[in-house]
């Protein structure tokens, strides 16, 4: 469970403990020999407060925390010498908890150097303008005290800030390792299964008999198997229609490679179906070749997969064979193309 001090309310009390230094300088005024430098004062920490508590962001900007560590230095210097500490009151030096009070803010801001600097600046100036025992009479070893409690709070929350962003970064890898994992387990059992219904009635058939096939059992069984590779090779480009058409051009004698690449696994569900649509129907146009290629392309091109039909030209292959042509610097190969289809990886307009 996450315990959390909502921000207005943690401004709203450093500002009424900031108002209370205010009231206590005005009730000051009756033990001072001069008015005037507790107002100028007073008027310069109302500033510096409200700029510390209102600054945008979390950690106090630069300029900010310098504002504030001058006022501190200020403070002391100003209005110490009017103070009259033969008539002094919980009131008289308002100043040092004032000062004590800002930098706690400071603290809390994430400007602990400026903090430290201002109350040890603090505790310096009062010890030697009233004395050692000022320190305790005075009020600067609460203040001290303070901006030091602050400090730990400080170290404390960051320590425990990084430790729990570590224990979500840890707890993120470790779930995204199981998701892995089980999308693992997954496509082998998917893969293992369809295997299973693929080739379990062709491995039965072959028990039953002994091994005794016919030749079109024994070309079944190739066609099985390449269809059994097509599954590893050529995952992501098939769908029950293509592995239909497929099927159909390997038992007409048609030589089919499935070749996949990546570059449809970002695809939306859509445009995968659209493409596995398109290569289906570019099969059953490709019936006239004997060899047919289906690759996928590469991210980065408009094209998602391309498909390519060859047809052997048979006066080409006689030709070849009566070392007709060897001259030829063409080098015209045997094969024609009779298909050239690139699908593209988003439907167009």
């Amino acid at each position: 469970m996450r315990v959390s001090l909502p921000a207005r309310v943690a401004i709203g009390l450093a500002a009424l403990f900031s108002v209370y230094q205010l009231v206590l300088g005005f009730a000051s005024f009756t033990t001072v020999t001069d008015v005037s430098p507790v107002v100028a004062c007073m008027a310069l920490y109302a500033v510096a407060s409200a700029v510390v508590l209102f600054a945008p962001g979390r950690a106090l900007p630069v300029w900010a925390a310098c504002f504030a560590l001058a006022t501190a230095l200020v403070l002391p210097v100003i209005a110490a010498p009017v103070a009259d500490l033969a008539h002094k009151n919980d009131s008289t030096t308002w100043w040092v908890a004032a000062v004590g009070t800002l930098m706690v803010v400071l603290v809390v801001r994430g400007r602990r150097a400026f903090a430290w600097v201002g109350v040890a600046f603090l505790t310096l100036y009062v010890v030697l303008w009233a004395g050692p025992g000022a320190f305790a009479d005075l009020g600067v070893a609460g203040s001290v005290a303070w901006v030091a409690i602050a400090t730990w709070f400080a170290v404390a929350m960051s320590r425990a800030t990084t430790a729990t962003t570590e224990f979500l970064r840890a707890e993120q890898e470790t779930a995204d390792w199981q998701a892995a994992q089980d999308a693992h387990v997954f496509e082998r059992q998917l893969r293992l299964s369809q295997t299973t219904r693929m080739a379990l009635p062709m491995l039965q058939q072959v028990i039953a008999q002994g091994g005794d096939l016919t030749e079109a059992e024994r070309a079944e069984s190739l066609h099985l198997e390449q269809a059994i590779r097509d599954e590893i090779r050529g995952r992501s480009l098939l769908s029950d229609d293509v592995r239909d058409e497929v099927m159909r051009l390997r038992r007409r004698g048609a030589t089919v490679q499935l070749h996949d690449d990546g570059g449809l696994d970002e695809l939306e569900v859509e445009d995968l179906r659209r493409v596995h649509a398109e290569i289906a129907e570019a099969l059953r146009r490709a019936r006239g070749a004997d060899n047919v290629i289906v690759r996928t392309v590469a991210e980065g091109s408009d094209a998602a997969v391309t498909v390519v039909g060859l047809r052997l030209d048979t006066a080409a292959s006689e030709s070849a064979a009566l070392g007709a042509g060897l001259d030829d610097e063409d080098g015209d190969e045997d094969d024609s193309v009779v298909l050239w289809l690139e699908i593209p990886r988003h439907a167009t307009v």
